[in-house]
């Protein structure tokens, strides 16, 4: 046999040896990618951290805004009687109380604002947090207009903290919150009674010139926003752009896990625990703040578990028309 027959040979054997191999009856080996339906692919430890929940917000550098005062408490709003002011305050002014079981709590426009209106009828019944007179801040502030879906997320921001970036400017620093961040109706204080004066009306019915007018009250209406005020020492130019960063609610040494390891929310959601044999049991837990990459776990765990990643999933809905057994009989 020549040389080249000898090697066209020896290929077609190998060729012959490979489709045998490809066309084997045995059974076929299982795709690595592909786990058993079940299996458990990666696991988490609780961990203990810091926590903030934080709102990013778009303002604007603002002359005077106007801003809402809230009442302190539940009860029945009584008015002072105020009069037209000149000049900047110094010092808070006193507008309202609003009494709770015979206790008067008191409604002060801070240093440095003007009293604008009056938002709700003198006696009527409000409640904590309800804005219930506007002010007017002497000078520059920054102001955040909200939408409806960020309402509930900054609801408590009198109780967080605020820090300022403005465009191309100073910051970030720290912005001191003033009020309330509902949005305030158009709001008027009621005109006292004219004081009586002598009648300096002449004979031909001419209105004498030294009778004085009532000063305008009224308040604007605003759209849902959160004012702050910058330290005195950060040069402001009205109209500039200034981002604001809100901390709603913060908690130390929270015991946390991955948002991929729970299902639910709300305040309540179910993690999966894993045991050393790799069985898995489901759990209650109560949730609690959230950074959008791990979730406070306030009760449920004690950290020592391993949770499955990702979590359990969640029962489908009912069908329509469908609810509880028994439901309809």
């Amino acid at each position: 046999m020549s040389k080249n027959a000898f090697v066209r040979a020896c290929g077609l054997a190998a060729v012959a040896l490979t489709a045998a191999a490809c066309t084997s009856t045995g059974a076929e080996p299982l795709d690595p990618g592909l786990a058993p339906r079940g299996t458990v692919q990666t696991t988490a430890k609780p961990t203990r951290q810091d926590l903030s929940n934080k709102v990013s917000l778009t303002g604007e550098v603002t002359m005077n805004p106007v801003f809402g005062v809230a009442a302190p408490v539940d009860g029945e709003v009584r008015y002072w009687t105020t009069t037209e002011q000149t000049g900047t305050p110094t010092k808070p002014t006193r507008v309202a109380t609003v009494w709770q079981d015979g206790k008067p709590n008191n409604v002060d426009i801070p240093a440095g604002a003007t009293f604008g209106g009056r938002l709700v009828d003198d006696r009527a019944r409000v409640t904590a947090g309800m804005p219930v007179v506007s002010a007017k801040l002497a000078g520059y502030g920054i102001v955040a207009e909200l939408d409806g879906a960020q309402a509930y997320q900054v609801a408590d921001a009198v109780q967080g903290t605020v820090r300022a970036q403005i465009k191309n400017g100073p910051g970030p620093f720290p912005c001191a919150l003033l009020g309330t961040i509902a949005a305030l109706p158009a709001g008027t204080a009621p005109a006292a009674p004219p004081a009586q004066e002598p009648d300096d009306t002449p004979a031909d019915g001419d209105r004498a010139p030294n009778r004085r007018q009532q000063p305008d009250t009224s308040s604007e209406p605003t759209g849902l926003r959160l004012v702050c005020t910058a330290p005195a020492d950060v040069k402001m130019v009205n109209g500039a752009a200034a981002t604001l960063e809100l901390v709603t609610a913060s908690v130390r040494d929270a015991l946390v896990v991955p948002v991929e390891a729970v299902a639910g929310g709300q305040g309540r959601g179910k993690v999966d625990v894993v045991a050393a044999d790799g069985a898995k049991r489901t759990v209650d837990v109560e949730l609690g703040l959230t950074d959008g990459k791990v979730v406070e776990v306030r009760s449920g765990l004690t950290g020592e578990e391993t949770l499955a990643v990702p979590g359990p999933d969640l029962p489908p809905a009912a069908p329509t028309g469908q609810g509880e057994p028994g439901a309809g009989k």
